[in-house]
């Protein structure tokens, strides 16, 4: 077994490091075909760059869709409205159409997909006898974020794919590993040290009479 090991700043974060990761993995021609990851890595982004570059399929747990209604399991989330890229357009669940489209935006997180903005108007909104159940705002229309088609496809694949037997029994491999890394960090924690270790510096405050 060939073991390789990545280390990185602790604040940076996990999906940022898979790129290179691969590029190294690649360099000495071991790549996997599959890539087993735990939810640190599984950036939507990540895993269509991993597969467009370096055909890896990168498999762990997407993580869900984040809206509250989606949450809470009730009223209407982003998976409830019907969205349409040729037409640049979204349909509510109540059968209202979305009056902007724009985007799309690059986020703030360089492990978050860029967002396509769907925006409904006040003047659709304020009537809807359901409106409780889509927004808590009481004075704005709502509008839907999604990423852009390709993102979106691959989420919806994924998101599917996760709820299969089939999915779970590749994915079990993982807590092998996992149990073997886990046995390995308590051993280093304990192992033995040469040599000094300087300790901090603390300077007494000065006092007066």
């Amino acid at each position: 077994m060939i073991t390789n090991v990545a280390t990185s700043p602790a604040t940076t974060n996990d999906a940022q490091t898979l790129s290179a990761i691969h590029t190294r993995l690649a360099r000495r021609e071991l790549l996997p075909a599959e890539h087993l990851v735990d939810g640190g890595y599984t950036s939507l982004v990540h895993l269509e760059q991993a597969a467009r570059q370096h055909q890896v399929t990168v498999t762990g747990p997407l993580p869900g869709n984040p809206t509250h209604q989606h949450r809470r399991n009730e009223g209407f989330g982003r998976d409830g409205f019907h969205i349409d890229y040729d037409r640049r357009q979204v349909t509510c669940p109540q059968g209202q159409v979305s009056r902007g489209w724009h985007g799309p935006y690059p986020t703030s997180s360089p492990t978050a997909a860029p967002l396509i903005a769907a925006r409904f108007t006040k003047g659709q909104c304020q009537p809807c006898p359901v409106r409780a159940k889509c927004t808590t705002s009481r004075e704005q229309a709502r509008n839907v974020g999604f990423p852009p088609r390709e993102l979106r496809d691959l989420q919806i694949r994924v998101r599917a794919e996760q709820q299969t037997p089939e999915w779970h029994a590749r994915y079990a491999v993982r807590s092998g590993v996992e149990s073997t890394v886990n046995e390995f960090a308590h051993g280093m924690r304990r192992c033995r040290y040469r040599g000094s270790i300087p300790g901090p510096t603390h300077q007494q405050p000065s006092r007066t009479s």
